[in-house]
């Protein structure tokens, strides 16, 4: 390999980063820069274990910085261990030991109490293939240039409870990064008292944005309606209850899977699946930005109703809880 072409991929990227601020001094908003960034070719689709996926990387870590968000430990890079099927199509065939870091970073709330709201988003996606790039901007540039968003926003004003903002890894294929983190929780485990999680909150034809978890936790019924009726765009409540379409449940598909099972609570905002949905076509240009934009919004509005009302939430059993208690 020539040195241009190994340092080629590097000098873009340094380019793509250097220009966010600059980008953001013209009149674009700094959740589509970020937007935009996630999603360039020069992220190679961020797959797990390669250069593109370190790029993501070292951009999340920079702007957490740029935020004011604390480390959690020594640094915000988590690396964890797992293994993965060679071959996706064969999920029980041979597996490969690999490594993924997660990102985590602090708000410190304002309040006494020393539960803790976990905001998430994956920021790996599926990488190069057939010929293109898998960029990922729905799935998930979106939704990790939204917790970014909120960082920004709780550090400008705090929330009652910290709230620890966390971009995992290596969530396609297994939910990995979440998996460890709620197995290897960074602090005690039963601080952790929510999850929201975003995945896939860009691109949405009919404008809907999805709100699942409220049919597993039925505290969470007003406070979505609530969120509802003043939210940007058209928030509504589903595809949490259990149906013989596993893809109608969203409720272990993603990222807060882990917290689930775990006891925590939680609340994933997500667009249905849609054609560009693990296509290479999920490009920075088909996102409309004025839905991305509501929707990130609505994610900085769900974290803030989160942190007033956790303290009801906590005392509240699930419905699970509620079925076990009937005579």
């Amino acid at each position: 390999m020539r040195l241009h072409d190994a340092i080629a991929p590097m000098l873009a990227f340094a380019a793509l980063t250097a220009c966010a601020p600059e980008s953001a001094s013209r009149g674009e908003p700094r959740p589509v820069t970020d937007l935009r960034i996630l999603a360039a070719d020069e992220m190679e689709g961020r797959l797990v274990g390669t250069p593109g996926n370190a790029r993501a990387r070292d951009y999340i870590t920079a702007r957490y910085a740029e935020i004011g968000l604390a480390p959690v430990g020594e640094s915000y890079a988590h690396p964890f261990d797992f293994t993965r099927p060679v071959d996706r199509r064969e999920p029980d065939g041979e597996r490969v030991a690999m490594r993924g870091v997660n990102l985590i970073g602090l708000v410190e709330g304002a309040g006494e109490s020393d539960q803790v709201i976990v905001l998430t988003a994956h920021f790996d996606h599926l990488g190069p293939g057939d010929g293109a790039i898998f960029n990922g901007a729905d799935d998930n540039a979106s939704g990790v240039a939204a917790i970014l968003a909120a960082g920004e926003a709780l550090i400008a004003e705090a929330p009652l409870h910290d709230v620890m903002i966390v971009a995992f890894d290596a969530e396609e294929g297994g939910l990995n990064g979440a998996r460890h983190f709620v197995e290897n929780p960074p602090i005690a485990a039963e601080r952790i008292a929510f999850n929201i999680n975003l995945d896939m909150i860009g691109y949405s034809p009919d404008g809907d944005l999805w709100a699942a978890g409220s049919y597993h936790y039925p505290v969470l019924e007003p406070i979505v309606a609530d969120l509802a009726a003043g939210a940007p765009v058209a928030l509504k409540m589903g595809y949490d209850r259990p149906t013989q379409n596993r893809r109608d449940d969203w409720t272990l598909l993603a990222d807060h899977a882990p917290f689930h099972l775990a006891g925590v609570p939680f609340l994933y905002l997500g667009v249905e699946d849609h054609e560009h949905y693990h296509q290479v076509s999920d490009e920075f240009e088909i996102i409309p930005l004025d839905f991305f934009l509501g929707a990130v919004e609505t994610a900085v509005m769900t974290v803030r109703a989160v942190d007033e009302n956790l303290a009801a939430i906590s005392a509240a059993p699930s419905r699970l809880e509620m079925r076990a208690g009937e005579p």
